[in-house]
């Protein structure tokens, strides 16, 4: 439930500093002509707020398509109607997470955060 920006975003940024996080990817909403609309608009003005709150990095990612891609996804698993409602939202952030890692992953293959720099590695 969301009160004021300021208590949200203290709340918000408690629990990325206690996952460790290091940069948050925000999905816009932009529409399927490319164009941004009021939920886009909307998506900026919360990252421009928080960024005065954090030094963490905030990026945006598009989300077109990623609902689609996840729906398909549950549908394929045999989730039920009621099942997907409840799992969509998570389902389309891994989505976007992935496409986000997948990009990393391709524009620096031999950095990856997930692999300790000093390990010999075949």
């Amino acid at each position: 439930m969301r009160r004021k920006f300021s208590q949200d975003a203290a709340t918000l940024l408690a629990l990325l500093e206690g996952e460790n996080v290091g940069a948050v990817v925000i999905g816009l909403p932009i529409n399927m002509d490319g164009s941004e609309g009021p939920r886009a608009q909307k998506s900026r003005a919360f990252v421009r707020n928080m960024a005065s709150h954090s030094p963490l990095p905030f990026a945006f990612w598009d989300e077109r398509l990623s609902t689609v891609a996840a729906e398909r996804t549950l549908i394929e698993m045999d989730f039920s109607r009621r099942r997907r409602e409840e799992k969509i939202d998570s389902a389309a952030a891994a989505f976007i997470l992935q496409g986000v890692l997948d990009r990393l992953r391709a524009s620096a293959p031999d950095a990856s955060p997930f692999r300790d720099p000093g390990a010999n590695v075949r």
